[in-house]
């Protein structure tokens, strides 16, 4: 006798169970199904708010088709032969006996307005995730002529969906996602961010001048911490109008406990013996890795945030707007690190003044006076 196979028990452990908005959705429709009127109740929502293709189908065609009569709607099928007509449009696997589902799985048609804020709510935690994750990918895309601006428009257009989602679920005060921030990546070009900051602090040693010129560059923008230990030595003694050299750096240094991390002094001494290009490049090369570096950070942590469906959206907003706050602030240095500098106008000559009279009257009214 021939024996049914059993069905695969890891095959069956790799299909995850529905979310529960899959749930809210299937009661939504099956309020609309079975009331059809209580879509004029129904905001905040469209077809794409919807998880699966045949969800999003149902809806477009609830919402395009006239409403039945509901009288009429009480004694046959009639707009619901429509709706699945519709549906099928765009989702072929749709069927009858899934309509039928949808309006036995519906606790209360009435509740369709909460369960509609409800469905807006998780497609807001979507769009926010999946814009997190493009930020993200563009700070890694080695193909960008100019990658800053781009990830800075890329920026603004994750902030105009923050704006957006806070508009229709507004904030409340001090409540904060619960999910922890992710480690921040290890960066693949960090030998290169290596080499070039100890380039930049070779050539601020050898030309202290200068460092004010870079005031917009801060030692959190640098990788090692013995780099921005090093950069905050640099910038103290030039505030300090202290002589500034190798030594001198080292002696602020070891001040301020520097060496105790094990790094030696004679290797100090050689990594800022060796000064080589402009101050400013290399000043804006730092910058420039800090912000994509931030940028990164914290399209990692709404992305986070927004992967964790315990989060409200109030609390949402208020985790992504600090996460773009750190983008913002590192924007605000980097504008004044690429400004261009204003050309000084030339002032006009001064007008020449009016000397002594030189004509002859002057010279006889003078004679003259001088004989009376």
């Amino acid at each position: 006798m021939s024996r049914t196979p059993e069905p695969d028990k890891d095959h069956l452990d790799a299909i995850a169970p529905p979310q529960p908005v899959f749930h809210v959705e299937q009661a939504l429709l099956g309020a609309l199904l079975l009331d059809p009127h209580r879509l004029g109740d129904v905001t905040g929502i469209a077809a794409d708010s919807f998880s699966t293709a045949v969800h999003t189908a149902l809806y477009a065609a609830i919402s395009t088709l006239p409403p039945p009569d509901p009288a009429e709607h009480a004694k046959n099928t009639k707009w619901l032969d429509q709706v699945l007509s519709t549906g099928r449009g765009q989702a072929r696997g749709l069927t009858a006996s899934y309509l039928h589902t949808l309006i036995q799985v519906c606790p209360w048609p009435r509740h369709a307005p909460a369960y509609a804020r409800m469905v807006e709510a998780e497609h807001a935690r979507r769009r926010l995730q999946r814009a997190a994750e493009h930020l993200v990918q563009t700070v890694h895309d080695a193909s960008l002529p100019y990658p800053v601006q781009t990830v800075l428009t890329e920026a603004e257009t994750l902030g105009a969906l923050v704006d957006d989602i806070a508009s229709r679920f507004p904030p409340r005060a001090g409540v904060l996602p619960r999910t922890a921030a992710p480690p921040p990546p290890v960066t693949p070009d960090r030998k290169e961010a290596v080499e070039e900051e100890q380039w930049l602090l070779a050539t601020a040693t050898a030309h202290p001048a200068d460092i004010d010129s870079v005031r917009w560059l801060l030692p959190d923008d640098l990788t090692l911490p013995l780099h921005a230990g090093l950069w905050h030595c640099l910038t103290a003694l030039a505030r300090r109008r202290e002589g500034v050299d190798p030594v001198t750096v080292l002696w602020e240094a070891q001040q301020r406990g520097l060496l105790d991390a094990g790094s030696e002094p004679g290797d100090v001494l050689c990594l800022l013996a060796e000064p080589t290009g402009s101050l400013e490049y290399w000043g804006e090369r730092t910058l420039q890795r800090s912000l994509l570096a931030t940028a990164d950070q914290a399209g990692r942590r709404i992305e986070a945030y927004a992967a964790d469906p315990a989060n409200t959206p109030f609390q949402l907003v208020v985790g992504a707007r600090r996460a773009l706050a750190d983008i913002a602030a590192v924007r605000t240095r980097w504008q004044h690190a690429t400004k261009p500098v204003p050309t000084q106008p030339q002032r006009p000559a001064p007008p020449a003044r009016a000397g002594p009279p030189t004509t002859t009257a002057a010279h006889t009214a003078r004679a003259t006076r001088a004989t009376r």
